[in-house]
Formats: C-alpha cells, sequence, structure tokens
C-alpha cells in the first residue's frame, strides 16, 4: 500500500509500504476514506521533533475491512471514526473518561501511520466508533475533523469548564482552536473571544460561534481580553498553540479562580512557577481523550447539527502530501484532507 513516510525534516515521500495484517485478536484492519495532516505533525517537519523515516498520521476514518477473532463492537464493512490515542476503553483511567492515558495506550502518530491506504487498528474495540450508517460523501470532512480536531477542541472547552454565563476566550486560530470556539458554543458559552490575526481564519471563527476578534498578542491580548472583560479575565480560556508566549498569554488571560484547557502540543515551554501562583487558576490539559466524545461527536455531525468538516480549505490526493504539508506549514492552509 502507499503512505507517507517522512524521512528527515522537511523531507516527506509517498512510498510502497507493508500491507498491515491482523497481529492480535482485538486488532482491525481499515480501508482508508479520508485522512489528513495535523498542526502537530509539523513538529518532525520543521526539525523540532525527530524524525527517521517515520510513518506520518494519526487521524482517519474509513471501512472496516477485517476483524480479529475478539473484536465485538464493529464489523466488516462498518464506517468507523477512529481516535488518534489507542485505547482498551476498559482501563481504570479509561473509565474515568481519561483514554488518552490508558495502561495500553499508543498513539497513531509515528507508529501505526494512517496517512496511507490501510491502517491496522489494536484495540478496536476501544479505539474505534462506528457511524450509524455509510455516511454522504459530504459528512466525510466532518467525521475525519472527530479523529482529532474537533475531539481535541471539544477537550479543551470542557476542561475550561465552557458553559452557560461564561466567557470563554480560545488562544490559537488553528484548526483546534476554531473547533474549540464551536465546542464553547454548543455548550452554552454566552461569550467567545477568538484570538486570531488572519482574516479568513476570523471568518470562520465567526461561522463557528465567536462573538468577539482580538488580533493583540501577548500582553497586550491579555490587556484586551481583560478590557472585554471589565478587567477580570476570562472564565474559561483555552490554549490550543503550544508556545511559551500562547501559553503565558492564556494563563494571563484567563480570570483569578477560571479554568484553562490546555490542548496545544508544547515543546519546551517553561512557566515562571511565581507566575502560575500568582495566578490562581485551574489547569488541564494534555493529549485529548478523544474516545470520550466520540460517540456524542459523530451524532451531531450524522444529524448535521454541526460542520467542523469547513475547517480542512485543502484537499489532495495522498500522492500530494508532501504539498500539503507545505501549504500548511507556509500557513497557506488551515487544515489539509488527503485522499488515499
Amino acid at each position: 500500500m502507499r503512505g507517507v513516510v517522512m524521512h528527515t525534516a522537511g523531507d516527506v515521500r509517498v512510498e510502497e509500504r507493508e500491507d498491515p495484517r491482523i497481529i492480535e485478536p482485538t486488532d482491525a484492519i481499515v480501508k482508508l476514506t479520508a485522512t489528513c495532516i495535523c498542526g502537530s505533525d509539523l513538529w518532525p517537519y520543521r526539525g523540532i521533533e525527530p524524525a527517521d523515516h517515520t510513518a506520518m498520521g494519526h487521524e482517519y476514518v474509513g471501512v472496516v475491512e477485517e476483524v480479529g477473532s475478539e473484536v465485538r463492537t464493529v464489523k466488516v464493512g462498518d464506517f468507523v471514526v477512529g481516535s488518534f490515542v489507542i485505547s482498551d476503553n476498559t482501563c481504570e483511567i479509561c473509565r474515568a473518561g481519561y483514554q488518552s492515558g490508558c495502561v495500553h495506550r499508543q498513539f497513531v502518530a509515528g507508529t501505526i501511520g494512517t496517512q496511507a491506504e490501510k491502517a491496522r487498528i489494536p484495540y478496536a474495540d476501544g479505539t474505534l466508533v462506528a457511524t450509524p450508517g455509510q455516511p454522504d460523501e459530504d459528512l466525510i470532512p466532518s467525521l475525519l475533523a472527530a479523529s482529532d480536531v474537533l475531539g481535541t477542541g471539544w477537550y479543551g472547552a470542557v476542561a475550561a469548564e465552557a458553559g452557560p454565563g461564561r466567557t470563554v476566550a480560545v488562544v490559537g486560530d488553528g484548526a483546534v482552536g476554531l473547533m474549540a470556539v464551536l465546542a464553547a458554543r454548543q455548550l452554552g458559552a454566552e461569550r467567545v473571544i477568538a484570538m486570531s490575526r488572519h482574516p479568513e481564519r476570523q471568518k470562520l471563527a465567526r461561522f463557528y460561534g465567536a462573538t468577539d476578534i482580538v488580533e493583540e498578542r501577548g500582553d497586550e491580548g491579555v490587556a484586551k481580553i481583560k478590557e472585554l472583560t471589565g478587567g477580570l479575565g476570562a472564565h474559561s480560556v483555552v490554549e490550543a498553540v503550544g508556545t511559551r508566549e500562547s501559553t503565558m498569554q492564556a494563563i494571563g488571560a484567563t480570570r483569578p479562580g477560571g479554568h484553562m484547557g490546555f490542548v496545544g502540543v508544547n515543546y519546551d515551554v517553561h512557566i515562571p512557577g511565581f507566575d502560575l501562583f500568582l495566578a490562581g487558576i485551574h489547569m488541564e490539559g494534555g493529549p485529548a481523550p478523544v474516545r470520550r466524545f466520540l460517540p456524542d461527536l459523530i451524532q451531531l455531525i450524522w444529524d448535521r447539527e454541526i460542520d467542523p468538516g469547513k475547517v480542512f480549505d485543502l484537499e489532495l490526493p495522498l500522492d500530494q502530501a508532501a504539498e500539503g504539508y507545505k501549504a500548511m506549514d507556509e500557513r497557506r492552509a488551515t487544515k489539509v484532507l488527503l485522499r488515499p
């Protein structure tokens, strides 16, 4: 089969990879209908994370082609959405709702690699969720978004305790940030402030329910959030970038006693302890437990109550994956959908 392999930073190729096969009785083989490039894929692309002939991709939807003897919740022919983290969904951590910390956790990125024609998904019962039927073609991008960015943005909003009567600020206007805007509105937030300097992303943020746009960054961005909230800061803040600047901006924008959800993949982010101490805020984040939210998100998409698929602004065949990486790296695309 064909699959995307990153040889080293900036060197993305589509190559022949070995076809996946059932290894464990809990496995499933999925023929992928759509996959995509994530903002976190840019870390190895830019040399921040190591890449050495790495199988790329962790977001995926497709049709089950084969199942192991112990798989019970999905069957051959089902259209499925899978989380970007493998989980058994039965261990104590999973039952608490944190499937991304499962005792059998495996990250799909770099190991399975779903920017490909097929994938072997371990612990299929705990990782894959079948849709109510075969989806209409126009629903596929939205279902694909649920595999990571929608679920991650949703977790960011839940961790920030977005809800009725709350003002929510979202730091980051990439796909995850935009999905956090959508989630905050769906969760009933009264006001949603999107921090963005990109006109097209601002329009999409408005579409997803942003009531205010703040273009300022850093201390100026914090000051603007406080100006909009009577000097107090937002009740709920989602950090969806992963840099030191965005993290400190998010902490500063959260009112004392407020909640911050951090879901941006971060590297070398050092938070001054005294600044965090003085902030007096609640913080929760990390790899999103997407599996927790998948059933509800799939139903919202199936019922056409939300349209997260609009976050994809470039679609390419799998063979042109290198161009997709380049477009996202240069911010010419928010998120790239790939068709195997």
